[in-house]
């Protein structure tokens, strides 16, 4: 018996590392590209608005399968969901290194996002159902990690790469996640799940469609994509109040503190997307840097925030998830603060400053991914922590469109800070200036309306 414990405990540990590792492949496939839109821009002749549908494609679809993986995770083992998610990866990842135009390059990063989005479900899925209340901490400690490990790693590979041969082989790099597929069907131990009910597809294709259209409507300031969002929203709702199987259930929002909680996450994460969306645009346009030296400048801090990540996790354990959110918080204003007087002003100040604002979005994913699964019953983890991670990439969709267009705009009459440095940072600044205020926000939302145990997890 002793035995069979000791070697289930290391199946476990194992399990952690190979999804950590993967973890961190997936999110450099994100950081990759944030840090080559400058050059797909250029090859392609793109439009600032153009490009940013490389990253807001990629999250619309990321957001949408972080649901659909969840509702089946219910249904089908996870190492099932895994090999059909990192196959669909991999040959996205071969369309994206072979992409000659534009379109095919969108369409490479679509399939990639289909398959790639079975990652963020199954992170946040593992914790929650194989491991105890008591330690669920230190494994998202290590998993946050692991995603801020790949947030340093990212901006540095994708500017070497890009600086000494060409962005087409980032999709290469990206089909290093086929390497833990075998792992993961060899440690992942489950049962067949049971649950039954039809996945409602035609759904998510409203709730997609609506996504769309609202990003559109936001970066061409459009009133008939306004519209086209608001009708397909409407049928959105009309189909999830319809079916008995809805794409996401209705049920689960009258758990209140589960919806503040998602709510919460969500704004928090949109906030985060100011680092790895904006930070090499700036260092690039502004401060005037190759992509190899930007990613230079950036991973200082990101791998601080993963090293520190492990310790954020144990002390929520230790503490509970306030006073980590209270860190993660403190974290993101002083960064984002500082950040709107000195932006532009200097690189190696950035890279300073960053250093807050990634130990910030480090804890603040740990906190929120463990708060938000103590509020929802086990049977309904699966679905529930798909819900909060597609809310958390709907969020960056957004926030990422809404920053694109603001620097498209290029308004200079207007200065939110008034301690900024160099008005060669003008935009940046008034961006940083309005996620401080978000922070402050957010800090007295939460401190006064979320409670730390709001829900009994059940057995």
């Amino acid at each position: 018996m002793a035995g069979d414990l000791k070697l289930e405990k290391l199946n476990s540990n194992r399990l952690v590392a190979v999804l950590t590792f993967a973890l961190v492949i997936s999110v450099m496939n994100s950081t990759m590209f944030n840090m080559a839109v400058p050059s797909i821009t250029k090859e392609f002749k793109l439009l600032p608005t153009e490009a940013g549908w490389i990253i807001t494609a990629y999250i619309i679809i990321y957001a949408i399968g972080s649901v659909l993986y969840g509702k089946l995770a219910d249904k089908y083992m996870l190492k099932t969901l895994l090999t059909i998610g990192l196959c669909t990866f991999a040959a996205g990842s071969i369309l994206g290194f072979a992409a000659n135009s534009f379109p095919l390059l969108l369409a490479g990063r679509c399939l990639q996002a289909a398959g790639a989005s079975v990652m963020p479900t199954v992170a946040m899925i593992i914790p929650a159902r194989f491991f105890p209340k008591e330690t669920r901490g230190r494994v998202l400690g290590l998993t946050s990690a692991g995603m801020a490990l790949g947030t340093a790693i990212g901006p540095i590979v994708a500017g070497g790469v890009t600086s000494f041969f060409n962005w087409h082989y980032l999709f290469v790099i990206s089909l290093l996640s086929l390497i833990t597929l075998p792992f993961f069907r060899k440690y992942l131990k489950e049962q067949k799940r049971q649950k039954k009910g039809k996945t409602d597809l035609l759904g998510a294709a409203f709730l997609a469609c609506a996504l769309a259209f609202l990003l559109l409507a936001i970066t061409l300031s459009a009133l008939s994509y306004a519209a086209l969002f608001a009708l397909c929203f409407v049928l959105f709702i009309w189909r999830i109040m319809k079916v008995k199987n809805p794409f996401i259930p209705i049920s689960l929002f009258k758990n209140k503190q589960f919806s503040l909680g998602i709510a919460i996450s969500g704004i928090c994460s949109g906030i985060g997307f100011g680092i790895p969306y904006l930070t090499p645009l700036l260092l690039q346009e502004v401060n005037g840097l190759s992509p190899l030296l930007s990613g230079l400048y950036m991973f200082p801090s990101a791998l601080i925030a993963a090293l520190l990540g492990i310790s954020g996790g144990r002390l929520a354990d230790r503490k509970g998830n306030r006073s980590l959110t209270h860190l993660a918080l403190i974290g993101f204003f002083i960064g984002f603060s500082v950040l709107s007087i000195f932006a532009g002003y200097s690189p190696y100040m950035t890279m300073f400053i960053l250093i807050f604002a990634c130990i910030g979005q480090t804890f603040m994913q740990i906190s929120m991914a463990n708060t938000v699964s103590n509020t929802l019953p086990k049977a309904d983890v699966g679905v529930g922590m798909g819900i909060m991670m597609m809310i958390n990439f709907i969020s960056g969709a957004v926030f990422t469109t809404m920053m694109s267009a603001s620097l498209e705009k290029k308004d200079l009459s207007m200065q939110l800070n008034p301690l900024l440095l160099t008005q060669n940072g003008i935009s940046y600044s008034n961006i940083y200036t309005v996620l401080s205020i978000l922070v402050v926000i957010i800090t007295l939302t939460y401190h006064f309306r979320l409670k730390e145990n709001s829900a009994e997890y059940a057995k």
